[in-house]
């Protein structure tokens, strides 16, 4: 039986509700039971000192209810980075009085310029399919230095439940985004499709979060070049002091995030001051292997120096420094600092901002020479899309690529190899159009330090590793966009439905939403991704090397793309 067939009957009922938007019709009796319905079948929205008000440690909180789920926005899991807080480790959240108000997102962290550049760095000003396809710009996003927040949507509140929790961590390398920059982060149908605890979470990023300053500083900044990390490790804190009164599990959290949430995930998995605060791990589009080295984030904070006509004398004087101006400069300092030399051409991050093996909150590289042997109890799920930066998206031009380009583009990255490299991917991909070759030989430098991890992972023995490919191609604008960088995380979340610029309200996308949210809450609930609803998924092992295909219908295939994967990684060490 197809992948789609064997879902189809578990989603029929959903699909019925589009129109309202609605779960089901399951769904919507239960909840008319415990409050109020308006028309169109949907609950209404409470917002009530009585009916949705948590204790923090630091005060009380009133968030709202809509759809049977509890949302909680803006709450405060630190003090504000400001003045003396800044590049200084997260300090616990000032107490208040009374009921303070978690309706709205709080503040991001000051990044660069959003109107002109996407969370990785590309160029945006002309990039109207990608704010269409992924509904970017749907929350106002304000920037400040108070901005450690998190954002939980839950079933239940003030109860006993024990639900596993799923903590999100937003994409944009480590220098920009935000946890609601995206539509995909809505947390509200994964809790209540799913029976899950969502959280997601705002933090320092870039010069604030990772600007090293131990070399200028002394023991007074010794921990500045990963405090954006020190925030991560807060949000997994303040989970574990505060989710059973969300109705979650403390002793099961599941850390995931796509892109440079990704890489946090990779990072946290080889702080020994994370050991504990989670349980599982994914990472999505985010094979982060190398951090960046003493040396390099050095650098960037003696550029920053010389950029603002400091002294290394006057180093507290960053943090009188007003935001607009540090922020600029700390570009100009990133922009000026050369990539260091034994980064490899296709490595992921080994420069810009992020965080530092520092010795003491990173000690070693999250996965080089081997996996973290400090999570070898930590399940894994890594892996990519088919088509990351290389797509069709805001390139109209893609459709009319001839063989000959494709085969000139590859010989210019891959030389005398690249006859050999077209070949295996040919053989791989039967039916691909040359640009479609194309884009997936330029997602290697994604691939194969997805595989890296899988494979170093499953190499400890411990707990399992998964390893998946998504390749779903969405039918909006002329089937020409590909699987591009973040279209997975709408499925991810189970929000096909509210993101329909992307699923395109196509019956398939329905149920490769359902199949893929719910082997992420099954593993977030045991460990195994396996599901009814989906073929086998094997976890990987060197002899199988099994990769998950989610697509129209799903498979799991063994070593795919190792042959052409063998001879990229042959040159890349050469």
């Amino acid at each position: 039986m197809s992948g789609i067939a064997a879902c189809s009957a578990g989603i029929a009922s959903k699909a019925v509700a589009l129109s309202c938007g609605v779960a089901s019709a399951a769904a919507d009796a239960q909840e008319a039971v415990r409050q109020p319905t308006a028309s169109c079948g949907r609950s209404k929205v409470v917002a009530s000192d009585d009916a949705t008000v948590v204790a923090t440690i630091a005060g009380k909180v009133r968030g709202f209810r809509r759809n049977g789920i509890y949302i909680f926005k803006g709450v405060p899991y630190g003090a504000s980075t400001s003045g003396a807080n800044r590049f200084m480790p997260p300090k616990e959240p000032e107490p208040w009085a009374g009921i303070r108000n978690a309706l709205a997102y709080g503040r991001i962290c000051p990044q660069q310029d959003s109107a002109h550049f996407d969370t990785d760095g590309k160029n945006l000003a002309n990039a109207d399919e990608d704010a269409f396809l992924l509904h970017r710009g749907c929350a106002v996003q304000v920037p400040g230095e108070d901005c450690l927040r998190v954002n939980i949507w839950t079933p239940e509140i003030n109860g006993a439940g024990k639900r596993p929790v799923m903590v999100y961590m937003h994409g944009g390398g480590f220098s920009g985004g935000s946890g609601h920059d995206l539509l995909s982060y809505e947390g509200e149908s994964l809790a209540r499709n799913h029976d899950v605890v969502l959280v997601n979470h705002n933090h320092r990023l870039n010069v604030y979060g990772y600007l090293n300053l131990e070399a200028l500083g002394g023991e007074d900044f010794a921990l500045s070049a990963n405090i954006g990390m020190l925030d991560l490790v807060a949000v997994l804190k303040w989970v574990r002091s505060h989710i059973s009164i969300f109705g979650g599990d403390p002793n099961n959290v599941t850390i995931f995030g796509q892109s440079g949430g990704g890489g946090k995930v990779a990072a946290l998995m080889a702080m020994p001051v994370a050991k504990g605060l989670f349980h599982r791990a994914i990472i999505q589009s985010g094979p982060f292997i190398r951090a960046l080295t003493p040396d390099y984030s050095q650098q960037v904070a003696g550029m920053l120096l010389a950029e603002l006509g400091l002294q290394k004398s006057q180093v507290r004087e960053l943090q009188k420094i007003p935001v607009d101006r540090l922020s600029g400069a700390a570009t100009e300092a990133i922009r000026k600092t050369p990539r260091p030399k034994t980064a490899r051409r296709d490595s992921f991050d080994e420069s810009g901002w992020g965080p530092t093996v520092d010795g003491r909150v990173l000690p070693v590289h999250p996965f080089d020479p081997a996996a973290p042997a400090i999570s070898a109890d930590v399940p894994l799920i890594t892996g990519t899309n088919l088509h990351e930066s290389v797509n069709g998206v805001d390139h109209p031009g893609v459709t009319s690529m001839t063989i000959e380009e494709m085969n000139r583009r590859v010989h210019e990255i891959y030389g005398s190899d690249a006859g050999d490299i077209v070949a295996a991917y040919k053989r791989e991909y039967p039916d691909a159009t040359p640009f479609g070759l194309y884009a997936t030989i330029a997602t290697a430098r994604w691939r194969i330090p997805a595989f890296t991890q899988v494979a170093r992972k499953a190499a400890l023995g411990a707990a399992p590793a998964y390893s998946y490919v998504y390749s779903w191609r969405t039918p909006v604008l002329d089937n020409r966009p590909g699987t591009f960088h973040a279209c997975e995380i709408s499925f991810a979340f189970d929000n096909a439905e509210i993101c329909d610029h992307y699923s395109a309200g196509d019956p398939a996308a329905f149920v490769l939403s359902k199949q893929m949210s719910t082997a992420w809450v099954d593993f977030a609930r045991t460990g195994n991704p396996n599901h009814s609803g989906l073929p086998h998924w094997p976890s990987y092992t060197q002899e199988s090397r099994s990769v998950m295909f989610f697509d129209a219908p799903c498979v799991a295939r063994n070593n795919p793309e190792g042959e052409g994967i063998e001879i990229i990684s042959r040159l890349q060490s050469s």
